[in-house]
């Protein structure tokens, strides 16, 4: 599989940016039940909720809009919009936990080597924890330094008491080992769910991993805030990742789901996404996934971040997932568009992890 090779889709688009609309799984609820489970979970809080009459207006306008965009294209699943009601959230809870307690979550981040991507993807967490109001600590290591220098950082994080959660930016320089630096993060800390103990805890039944990692969990929490069923459903996840792929499977496994994994060595990968009634795509090839290979009415989780060629776009090329976004959408009853699905929830996992780290440590509830 990884060695196919298709074309680029086309640039244009019919799908519409419906974010908390009813979708083809729901079209048989009734407009006060469907209201209940999409708009009341996507308030931060109850002073968020219109009056009574302001509130069936709402519900009406809404059914209607999803009315019509199920017979036409499918919904959009706003990742961005769920992602800014998340840091909403985290920052409330940040405020009480401080105004109660004194104490304030801090995530640490260790830099290794001068990556331009790397370096942009630790800014953006930090700018992301300044707008919560968690406390960010930094370190910048240059790409020739020893493995050494970066262990002796994670255990000075290990043994801080302000610091809640700590995260190894990746990829590290080659002549490291990645295994044994990650495993270097305390359990307590391993705010990015990589621990190999918070992983075998993931993948037992009966037993709870202290931190998710932080992609595979912002994928299930816009199946949950956008009202999709995950129980009984068939679920193929298109990559095998230790990121996102393998920890996707698990959580789909744990919320009852028939899970089935698709990687390079599967045979007819598209006979077996066509059955699928949900699909998590984090192979990294851009396009793979076409509009043909999707049954009618499935869900798509759209992990990838691919850059193709576009000679109209001011930087050469535009970012595109895995999945063929205008075929699917034709055919899918909702979507995660790129940019703007998935990206956004990493972030905010990653606070929503070291917020849960730092209560858990003060026994705040």
């Amino acid at each position: 599989m990884a060695s196919m090779i298709f074309s680029d889709c086309s640039s244009s688009t019919t799908a519409r940016l419906l974010p908390l609309r009813c979708h083809k799984l729901h079209r048989s609820c009734s407009v006060l039940s469907f209201s209940l489970r999409v708009f009341l979970p996507l308030t931060s809080s109850r002073s968020f909720l219109p009056s009574l009459s302001s509130f069936q207006a709402h519900v009406s306008s809404t059914f209607v809009s999803a009315k019509m965009a199920t017979e036409s294209s499918a919904i959009v699943i706003d990742g961005k919009s769920v992602a800014k009601q998340i840091r909403e959230e985290i920052a409330v809870e940040i405020a009480r936990m401080r105004e109660a307690t004194g104490i304030v979550p801090g995530l640490a981040v260790i830099l290794v080597g001068d990556r331009k991507d790397s370096a942009t993807y630790v800014r953006n967490k930090k700018k992301a924890c300044d707008a919560v109001g968690i406390n960010s600590f930094e370190v910048n290591l240059p790409g020739d330094t020893t493995e050494q220098e970066v262990l002796n950082s994670i255990t000075r994080f290990n043994e801080d008491p302000s610091v809640h959660g700590i995260l190894v930016q990746l990829p590290l320089p080659k002549h490291m080992n990645e295994e044994k630096i990650l495993n270097a993060v305390g359990i307590e800390k391993d705010v990015d769910g990589f621990h190999p103990l918070n992983i075998g805890r993931l993948a037992m039944r009966g037993r709870e991993p202290l931190f998710v990692p932080c992609t595979p969990k912002g994928c299930i929490e816009l199946l949950h805030r956008y009202g999709i069923q995950i129980k009984g459903k068939k679920a193929v996840v298109i990559g095998r990742s230790n990121i996102v792929g393998m920890p996707a499977a698990l959580l789909l496994q744990r919320e009852d789901a028939t899970v089935t994994i698709v990687h390079s060595r599967t045979n007819n990968p598209e006979d077996i996404i066509k059955e699928a009634d949900i699909i998590i795509s984090a192979v990294g090839q851009a396009n793979m996934v076409r509009g043909s290979w999707i049954k009618p009415g499935a869900v798509i989780i759209d992990v990838g971040i691919n850059p193709v060629e576009d000679p109209e776009s001011p930087r050469g090329y535009r970012l595109v997932g895995d999945v063929c976004y205008e075929e699917v959408v034709k055919v899918a009853s909702a979507v995660t568009p790129v940019p703007g699905g998935v990206g956004p929830m990493t972030i905010a996992m990653l606070l929503s992890n070291t917020l849960s780290s730092a209560k858990r440590m003060h026994n705040f509830n």
